[in-house]
């Protein structure tokens, strides 16, 4: 149904590792998935050394084209609230993204309310809202985080693609590839399907380190071969299946991890992302769960990860000024906002009110 001209709405991001989707909804409401307008776009994230991180200049490229097409179609008269940007890396490689996003989204939106947040985070809030619980979000990373009752959030992993995500789709595709390399020097360990799925998808594999090292979205590159190394699973590849049992016991010590960091003995559980909507690696990663944590509660998530950041809008649109910290404030307990702010891994800002310089 059109909504009345004037509403306020809110404006959700979902930066993964291989694309980026936005949507809006009425700020007035709880966010019925059903009824949100999205978008989005297949492409990496991108990390740059000059950047120190996630490139900024790369994703607002992508994003300012849909978030222009998605504010042209809202009903007339409607004005933006909030906009809330769940990023892959915000935690550890975001600092490009902090200081340089602000000013734009402001620009494009004219929202005056900004949430900065991990895709831990919007993952979270958007599988298990403000209950309390682990939340397992899996794409092409994977990380793991815990509400403490009470208290903060709790990390498990998300480390990246170079040092952890381990269990993810990278991962999974990178041991994928391991195996077809192993196959092709006749070392143990290999796998001549996965050899040939290899040369089906990226070509002659002599060429495979020169195209993926100097990449910068090489962990999106790696993930694509994930569905591979399932498809050989499937067709009783031993060495495909054995790498999908390895990549559930990695996740779930990820997801115990969190709960114990948390302080949550049976904690309520979902499994989020991309990554479980293959059926061979959410048994693997259930019957892992089923022996390192005995007295979970797994549950089907709400939403995905875009649920999330229009859930954390909402709340943003919604708190007065003294729930609002810097990017590098510290840890604050807002009565008004319903989950920690942590900053950088949550934290919402005032966006500038003219075009001029944002500064934190």
């Amino acid at each position: 149904m059109e909504q009345a001209a004037g509403e306020c709405w809110v404006v959700g991001v979902d930066v993964g590792g291989s694309g980026i989707r936005v949507g809006a909804a009425p700020a007035g409401r709880p966010v019925d998935p059903a009824g949100v307008r999205a978008v989005g776009s297949a492409a990496a994230a991108r990390v740059s050394a000059s950047a120190g991180g996630q490139d900024a200049r790369a994703l607002l490229d992508r994003l300012l084209p849909a978030l222009d097409a998605l504010v042209a179609g809202l009903p007339d008269g409607a004005r933006i609230g909030a906009v809330a940007v769940g990023a892959t890396g915000m935690a550890l490689l975001g600092r490009d993204l902090a200081a340089r996003l602000p000013g734009p989204l402001a620009r494009a939106t004219g929202a005056r309310r900004l949430v900065l947040a991990g895709d831990a985070v919007t993952a979270y809030v958007g599988a298990l809202g403000t209950a309390v619980g682990v939340v397992v979000a899996g794409g092409t990373g994977l990380v793991a985080i815990g509400r403490r009752p009470g208290g903060g959030w709790c990390r498990a992993d998300g480390w990246g693609q170079l040092l952890g995500d381990c269990g993810g789709g990278a991962w999974i595709g990178r041991a994928g590839l391991e195996a077809a390399l192993r196959a092709q020097d006749g070392r143990n360990g290999g796998s001549p399907v996965l050899l040939a799925a290899a040369e089906g998808h990226y070509g002659p594999v002599a060429g495979l380190p020169a195209a993926l090292q100097p990449r910068p979205d090489r962990a999106a590159l790696l993930a694509e071969f994930a569905p591979a190394v399932v498809a050989a699973a499937e067709e009783g590849c031993p060495v495909a299946a054995g790498l999908l049992r390895r990549a559930g016991a990695e996740i779930a010590a990820t997801a115990t991890a969190a709960a114990t960091a948390a302080g949550q003995a049976e904690p309520r559980l979902a499994l989020t992302g991309g990554l479980f909507r293959f059926d061979p690696l959410r048994r693997a990663t259930l019957d892992a769960l089923a022996v390192r944590l005995p007295a979970a509660r797994p549950r089907p998530p709400d939403g995905p990860p875009l649920l999330g950041a229009l859930r954390l809008a909402v709340a943003a649109s919604a708190a007065v000024s003294t729930a609002v910290v810097g990017i590098d404030a510290v840890s604050t307990a807002a009565p008004d906002f319903p989950w920690p702010l942590d900053p950088p891994l949550l934290a919402v800002l005032d966006l500038p009110a003219d075009d001029g310089p944002w500064r934190p």
